[in-house]
């Protein structure tokens, strides 16, 4: 009886129903249009937007700008495949060596956890900066020209680590580490048999964010790379953009190719690089997204 009162006094009105899927419908709106509208501009004639502004309904559609940035498709697709390389490659080192900085300092008994947890603060408030970093890639390293050059900059992330010391701290009961330790189980085993499988709802929050830090990167490649078929993808995309607006901006350029001048997208090709360089985001992230809420609250409050 007293159970069945409380689901009574618990229960929304349908007034309160309908107004949080009214809000919840409102809030997903407001994510997913401005998406569409960024595809639809890039399909949208380049006079158009000038004179009437962005729109939904253009009444002028047009694949100029693709066709502009697919001017060299050999080019792009290489660069597809050099992000999604150094994407795939850099998230997996990524997330596997932050667990493994992670999970040792979260062990009360571990002799240099404050050491080693100091010296994780303190590269997050302290930095070489530019200048040293490119000597230390370039001349101690040898990296120019390299794709270690773009994968070993994003290996290590402060806070992602601190995230995971966390959860580590928070879930993983020291008691099941002791009783792996009774049973003979070694450290090692003990990370990749236990602590890793348990561990999935902060490792995939991990890897979306690799991912995405990886795929959007475009400044190492802009210090470290010179060969143009080593581009990734967003700096072979920036360097395209740039050449377009060096052409509107160049009067001289302009007069004499001024058909040239005449074809050539200036908003809806960077709507146009929008779309190309989301895509393959937007397919990776349903398979995190199970996991990113967990992984980010989990342990954040002791019950």
């Amino acid at each position: 009886m007293a159970a069945t009162t409380a689901r009574r006094e618990n229960r929304i009105s349908p007034v309160s129903n309908l107004m949080l899927n009214l809000a919840f419908v409102l809030l997903s709106l407001a994510c997913v249009l401005p998406v569409v509208l960024v595809i639809i501009v890039s399909f949208t004639n380049g006079d158009v937007l000038i004179n009437e502004g962005y729109s939904f309904w253009p009444s002028q559609w047009s694949l100029t700008a693709y066709r502009t940035m697919f001017t060299d498709a050999s080019t792009i697709f290489n660069a597809y495949g050099v992000s999604i390389g150094i994407t795939v490659a850099g998230t997996v080192l990524s997330v596997l060596l932050m667990a493994m900085f992670a999970y040792p300092i979260s062990r009360r008994d571990y002799p240099l956890r404050s050491f080693f947890t100091f010296f994780l603060f303190f590269t997050m408030l302290f930095s070489g900066g530019m200048v040293s970093k490119y000597m230390v890639y370039t001349q101690a390293l040898g990296l120019k020209d390299s794709y270690l050059s773009l994968i070993l900059p994003l290996l290590i992330i402060p806070f992602n680590v601190i995230i995971m010391r966390t959860f580590f701290q928070t879930t993983i009961h020291p008691a099941l580490i002791e009783s792996a330790k009774i049973d003979g189980a070694g450290e090692l085993r003990i990370f990749i048999q236990i602590i890793l499988p348990l561990s999935l709802p902060v490792m995939a929050t991990m890897a979306l964010f690799s991912t995405i830090l990886y795929w959007n990167d475009w400044f190492n490649a802009l210090l470290f790379i010179n060969k143009e078929a080593m581009y990734p993808l967003q700096f072979l995309m920036m360097r395209v953009l740039k050449d377009v607006q060096y052409i509107r901006e160049n009067m001289a350029l302009a007069m004499q190719n001024p058909e040239l001048l005449k074809d050539l997208p200036n908003e809806s090709l960077q709507m146009a690089m929008a779309v190309v360089g989301m895509g393959p985001i937007l397919v990776v992230y349903p398979f995190f997204q199970k996991y990113f809420v967990k992984g980010l609250t989990v342990g954040a409050v002791k019950g």
